[in-house]
């Protein structure tokens, strides 16, 4: 490796920043056991997931493009961190743009600042107000906690509210009385270096009628640089720290569940200067069950974050969130579910550098009302509506209509069709940010900002072929309007809503298991996209590939070893969105296998040694905000090794 190129300006890395978000758009305890998890097709079909319809129900009824990422794959994976963990899902579109930020979303508008994807960690919310998405490197989860991540793609505005325009992406982790133990795991290899443990048991009765589960952990992690085209190192070494704990525990017919999470990270934005961030988590669920067979659950959180950027925002943010959600008694030909939520938040972003967002200080509050209803009939088909009505500062009230038709001719076969009405609330940086942070301004938002509309048509089949094989084909049309585009006025951009069009695609997916100890899983997707209105450069919503392709094969007849080998291809993406439209170029088509090792030398340890990107010794991932382009992050061959010892 040379030694780190000069940094760009500050004004420049600003601009390009503010640019760049405006422009783009089963398993419920610890596997303990001498062989690997193996799932027969049948015993997958029964997988339970709850972020489709927000209630148990089992995955071959789901009417939804959904997938699974369970714990046991993420074992095998020798992986330490959420976006590493998201490359297994074949409906999402996951890209590196250095060792700590990704650009992560489903259906298309991929960018660093992707704003169309809701993402949760047990139902928490984990957006900012900002920009609408998600700061990655602000959360994290002990891995190996990690019971199951449902993956969904399409309209999920009625059951999960605005910005779940084009997907959801729940991260669900295991209950306090399933951690019981402890655990210990360490990783090393060129992606960098992770160490944690955690430690569960009970307070009370050992049976836990009436005791206390609980578990806490501590985890650290530390990413090493990338290389850049030009042959220098990028200066985004980044370590981090995290603490948390969860308990849980049974009174009559209620549930309590209380648990919170502490982070402190850093990393580097360019020598010598550092990027900072702190925060903390606490959250509290009471799941009450009544005789007559209904259902109340109340959950509430907080949750506080400090960032430092110095040269682009000093933020410090508070949100308070409470959701309530009653289940009527479940029938036979029906069942219903009303509820609402109101989350507040209070972020006060203060002058650093040149950037500003006026007012400095915001208070912003979501509320929400929401009922659906299903009705079954016996020749398997069912009706589902739903009507979510969602209030905010910026937009004031919002409707999210959804109607999904589903029939089931036999079991392991399901065919489905939805429409459904999602918007995208309008976030900070549309109505508020000035750039510079003194007039004369450059940039500025735009006070009538309009919430993104998203109207979604899509249809499935979903269908298992005798015991060996299983497959599903869906599309879609999504069409948008009134899209955030920057017009005009004078010598002054200013924040609009001139950009529409449309994204369409299919997402095919198959498991074929042909005899024990054999598996083989493909999945594709193809998109396009139309968009027009605004400003040249905004007739593309981000940077997408046309097509992406995924085929693994995983070969476990060994009672101690598993071994899988996985093929991805990736289209060629058009530049950013956000890219200096002098300067940028596309990011080329790229394949790569990555091969996984897991050895059980004990009941209680495993070893896994994790291969990636074996065809190409460096590619690129995404345009970014490379400027000039030999500042493009190069990724290459990563080898990784995991030590997971349970006491």
């Amino acid at each position: 490796m040379t030694n780190a190129v000069q940094p760009a300006p500050p004004c420049r890395r600003v601009m390009t920043l503010i640019f760049a978000a405006v422009l783009s758009p089963a398993c419920a305890q610890d596997l303990q056991s001498t062989s690997f998890i193996d799932l027969s097709l049948e015993e997958l079909s029964e997988f339970r997931v709850t972020s489709v319809s927000r209630k148990e129900e089992r995955l071959a009824d789901t009417a939804a493009s959904v997938y699974v990422i369970t714990g046991d794959m993420l074992r095998r994976a020798g992986i330490h961190t959420l976006p590493e963990a998201l490359r297994l899902a074949p409906n999402l579109q996951v890209a590196q743009t250095t060792s700590f930020q990704y650009a992560i979303s489903a259906r298309g508008h991929n960018d660093i600042t992707s704003n169309k994807l809701l993402v949760m960690i047990d139902g928490r919310t984990v957006f900012t107000p900002l920009y609408s998405g998600v700061f990655w490197d602000a959360h994290d989860v002990m891995i190996a906690d990690v019971d199951r991540i449902e993956v969904i793609s399409g309209p999920a505005g009625v059951v999960w509210g605005t910005n779940a325009v084009n997907g959801v992406i729940n991260i669900i982790m295991k209950p306090a009385d399933a951690l019981r133990g402890d655990l210990a795991q360490f990783a090393t290899g060129r992606s960098g270096n992770s160490a944690a443990w955690r430690h569960g048991g009970t307070i009370g009765n050992e049976n836990n009628t009436g005791g206390i589960a609980y578990a806490v952990y501590g985890k650290v992690d530390s990413g090493k640089r990338t290389e850049r085209a030009s042959g220098a190192d990028n200066p985004d070494e980044y370590g981090h720290g995290q603490v948390g704990f969860r308990a849980g525990w049974h009174s009559g017919g209620d549930h309590y569940s209380v648990q919170g999470d502490a982070y402190r990270s850093s990393g580097e934005q360019a020598p010598p200067v550092r990027a900072r961030l702190t925060g903390g988590n606490l959250m509290a669920r009471w799941d009450h069950a009544m005789a007559d067979g209904a259902s109340l659950r109340v959950q509430g959180y907080a949750d506080r974050t400090t960032r430092d950027m110095p040269g682009i925002l000093n933020e410090q943010l508070n949100i308070y969130d409470v959701d309530v959600q009653y289940h009527l008694p479940e029938r036979q030909d029906r069942d219903t579910i009303i509820g609402g939520g109101y989350r507040i938040a209070y972020d006060h972003v203060g002058p650093n550098g040149t950037l500003a967002f006026l007012p400095a200080q915001r208070q912003l509050y979501w509320a929400n009302l929401v009922v659906q209803h299903e009705m079954r009939w016996q020749s398997g088909w069912r009706v589902t509506g739903g009507l979510r009505a969602e209030s905010n500062n910026y937009s004031g009230l919002e409707w999210l209509p959804s109607v999904k038709v589903a029939w089931a001719p036999r079991d392991g076969a399901l065919w489905w069709a939805t429409l459904a009405r999602n918007v995208r609330a309008p976030s900070r940086i549309d109505a508020e940010v000035y750039f510079p942070s003194r007039p004369p301004y450059r940039l500025v938002g735009g006070p009538n900002f309009r919430a993104e509309v998203a109207n979604t048509v899509e249809t499935g089949w979903r269908a298992r072929v005798g015991q060996s094989l299983s497959w599903s084909l869906v599309g879609f049309h999504t069409q948008y309007q009134r899209l955030r585009s920057v017009d005009m006025q004078g010598s002054t951009f200013v924040i609009g809503n001139q950009v529409h069009g449309f994204t369409q695609g299919i997402e095919a997916q198959a498991m074929w298991m042909p005899q024990p100890g054999w598996t083989f899983e493909a999945g594709a997707l193809l998109l396009h996209e139309e968009f027009k209105g605004g400003l040249r450069p905004q007739t593309r919503q981000g940077s997408d590939p046309a097509h992406q392709l995924r085929a693994s094969v995983r070969w476990h007849a060994l009672e101690q070893h598993d071994v899988q080998l996985t093929l991805r291809e990736v289209g060629r993406l058009p530049p950013a969105v956000s890219s200096n439209p002098l300067t940028a170029s596309p990011v080329p088509s790229y394949a790569l296998a990555d091969l996984q090792w897991t050895w059980r030398p004990q009941r209680n340890v495993d070893v896994t040694v994790a291969a990636r990107n074996l065809f190409d010794r460096r590619h690129r991932e995404f345009g970014g905000l490379a400027n000039p382009p030999q500042n493009t992050v190069m990724l290459g061959r990563v080898v990784d090794a995991v030590l997971t010892i349970r006491f």
